[in-house]
């Protein structure tokens, strides 16, 4: 008798079960097709469009140039970094993720409606003119770079080497546009450099996130401790990021015990990504500060969050520059391509980064004359004897604080840090 009450129970279960699943999938179905509905009736309203234009429009048209600049409008109601490209601006996009390519070296992306320099990358020719990170770029060649896109501003500042270009430059605290002429030049990135400074102090410096800079960072992080590095600082300044598994791997060299170093999330939740550290560590748990800036974008604030959010270190310097998205990159069938903003990350305490970005624990200004004077220079970080005229007052700061204080990781002892007299 028993065991026949269970068995009916468990048809019950099953068929509450079956019931709300069929439930579940009849709204599932339901919502679809009314979203399908939605998309198709404002897809008429597009085809009755170009059929009007096709047949009224006072010159005829190319259809392709109509269907591509629909396609561009699209993409541009999104976000700065997603767009539609033309087959050969795809190619030329290619050509920038190739590693090596002709123009002025500059990363640059849209901010708060701005072509906006996030850094120039070291030895370039933006570098060597004095284009620095946070400047406007209001006009390329005379024209005006309102509504421009990312990639077609790319297109615009690339070409043959040797070729000019002219840019207007609007910079924090002037008035006027400042015109710079820059002759292009093959762009070849050193993505790691180290030294190492007194008081067995490390210094590394970071100037991109690309495929060998993890490799890059141990060997350099070798090299220093046979030469008896006793605290490292990690210079993320002007960094405008990469590849984010770079990130994860440069993360790896710091952090330890399968800690959480960033995940991403796109539109499906249940979709996130979650990115770990290895279970031993890969060296010593020396004392770290990170140096960052208004130019330190994307792998570098990733980098800078995990350390920070694990208290792994000490982030020392300005806001970073706040862009914490992805973008996945879709290649179509006619050639072109579509740039597409699929996810954000976030920190290990679930910190948005995107528009935000990392504040420092330690915030340490530097004047604009003090800021343009470092980088002509930066290259060469730390100054060479003869230049103890230019004074990083960031890397002075960081190298007097693991000079004279042992940093712990609690956040008591995190504050005490920051009472050290500047």
């Amino acid at each position: 008798m028993f065991r026949k009450r269970k068995i009916i129970l468990l048809v019950i279960l099953i068929l509450t079960i079956s019931f709300s699943l069929f439930s579940i999938q009849k709204k599932y179905v339901a919502d679809l097709q009314a979203a399908s509905s939605k998309v198709y009736k404002e897809l008429k309203l597009f085809t009755d469009v170009l059929m009007l234009i096709q047949q009224h429009y006072v010159e005829e048209v190319d259809p392709q140039e109509l269907i591509y600049g629909a396609l561009k409008g699209v993409t541009k109601t999104l976000d700065p970094y997603s767009q539609f490209m033309e087959p050969d601006l795809y190619k030329e996009m290619k050509i920038e993720t190739s590693g090596e390519f002709s123009g002025l070296g500059i990363r640059i992306a849209i901010k708060k409606g701005y072509l906006t320099v996030i850094t120039p990358l070291p030895g370039t020719p933006a570098y060597k003119i004095g284009i620095l990170p946070g400047d406007r770029i209001i006009e390329i060649e005379g024209e005006e770079t309102k509504d421009i896109t990312l990639l077609e501003a790319v297109k615009k500042l690339r070409g043959r080497k040797g070729t000019n270009v002219t840019i207007g430059v609007l910079r924090e605290g002037e008035k006027d546009l400042i015109d710079y002429t820059i002759t292009r030049d093959i762009i070849k990135i050193i993505s790691v450099t180290y030294k190492m400074l007194e008081g067995n102090i490390g210094y590394v410096r970071l100037n991109e996130f690309s495929e060998k800079t993890a490799q890059d960072l141990e060997k350099a992080l070798k090299s220093l401790e046979k030469d008896n590095m006793q605290s490292l600082v990690l210079d993320l300044r002007n960094n405008p990021g990469g590849l984010l598994g770079i990130a994860v791997e440069v993360c790896k060299k710091f952090i330890a015990d399968r800690k959480l170093i960033v995940y991403v999330e796109g539109r499906d939740k249940r979709g996130v990504k979650k990115f770990f550290a290895d279970k031993l560590k890969s060296n010593p748990e020396w004392p770290l500060i990170v140096l960052v800036n208004e130019g330190s974008a994307s792998a570098s604030e990733i980098v800078a969050g995990a350390v920070q959010d694990h208290k792994r270190g000490v982030i020392l310097g300005t806001q970073t520059f706040g862009k914490g998205s992805v973008q996945t990159v879709i290649p179509l069938s006619d050639g072109s391509g579509l740039r597409l903003t699929t996810a954000k990350y976030f920190t290990p305490n679930d910190r948005s980064i995107h528009e935000k970005g990392i504040s420092p624990d330690i915030v340490v200004e530097i004047s604009k004359e003090l800021k343009e004077k470092l980088m002509k220079v930066l290259e060469d970080l730390p100054l060479k004897e003869g230049e103890e005229e230019i004074k990083d007052i960031q890397l002075e700061r960081a190298i007097d604080i693991l000079k004279s204080t042992k940093i712990f990781l609690s956040q008591e002892e995190l504050e005490a840090v920051k009472d050290v007299k500047k």
